[in-house]
């Protein structure tokens, strides 16, 4: 489980743990119902908060998914101010029911990291890309630059970061999450053959992109 979930399943087990007792000293009905409704939510934001194992795929010039969720954009942009130029964007929206953990798509090092403030809009529309309040990161090494950005959504509205600038990140690496349900954007160089398409399911850290030229 990520590290981010034990701050809600620690307070969350106490409580229950003291509904019953409580049911224990004095017995009713209602200790019963709020012990076996918190075990209920301990266990939806364990689900929420699961960290299963991947497999890193090999390569230098691979750009993997930052998370698992759907394609739902694939676009070419006509500036990028940290790739400083045309670039392709494409957009993986994840839903509560994914894996919120978030990985980086390719190894290099952080020369950008902005917080923008933003709105709250569904984080599957297309306009939640610039709209929405995001964090974004600006990858380089030897192959260019790449951007990858945490967006927040209608009910996410916390974005966790783990690296800063100047950080040496490593491709699949786990870098933050986005609390609960949310999108993410890997703008990438324009050269780059992007081996997905709008629809597919992608798994953050294991599914291939792109690859960069």
């Amino acid at each position: 489980m990520a590290r981010d979930g034990w701050m809600f399943i620690i307070p969350l087990c106490c409580i229950a743990i003291i509904c019953l007792l409580l049911d224990q000293w004095m017995p009713s009905i209602i200790w019963s119902v709020l012990a076996g409704g918190f075990g209920v939510l301990i266990l939806c934001i364990g689900f929420f908060f699961r960290d299963p194992s991947r497999t890193i795929p090999e390569g230098e010039d691979l750009i993997l998914s930052g998370g698992d969720g759907k394609v739902v954009a694939i676009k070419e942009l006509d500036y990028e101010p940290f790739i400083d130029g045309p670039a392709i964007q494409i957009s993986v929206f994840l839903s509560v029911l994914n894996v919120h953990i978030n990985r980086i798509p390719c190894t290099g090092v952080i020369k950008h990291r902005q917080l923008l403030k933003g709105k709250y809009e569904l984080a599957y529309k297309d306009e939640a890309s610039n709209a929405n309040e995001q964090l974004a990161l600006g990858i380089e090494n030897d192959r260019g630059r790449v951007v990858i950005k945490q967006i927040v959504g209608f009910i996410a509205r916390r974005i966790v970061c783990y690296v800063q600038e100047g950080d040496q990140v490593h491709m699949g690496e786990k870098y933050g999450l986005i609390r609960f349900g949310s999108r993410i954007d890997i703008i990438v160089p324009p050269q780059t053959t992007v081996h997905t398409k709008i629809g597919d399911h992608v798994k953050g850290g294991e599914t291939i992109l792109g690859v960069l030229r």
